[in-house]
């Protein structure tokens, strides 16, 4: 499931959350798609910052890494 599409289902459950409550069935839906969300977007951080750089004031470029 792309982003966006993820986005959508997200944000109408919110909206009906708010405006009439959540069936149980619906609340382990958000649970999931909040999930997979998060997950496609720190892959997509992930991806990113495997392309970024830090250069020094002396102009040398180091890679950023990973920290555990």
């Amino acid at each position: 499931m792309e982003m966006e599409e993820l986005l959508k289902k997200i944000n109408a459950l919110a909206r009906k959350s708010r405006a009439e409550g959540l069936t149980d069935e619906e609340k382990e839906e958000q649970a999931k798609l909040r999930q997979e969300y998060l997950k496609l977007f720190r892959a997509g951080m992930e991806s990113t910052l495997n392309t970024v750089y830090i250069m020094d004031e002396k102009g040398n470029k180091k890679k950023v890494t990973k920290k555990h």
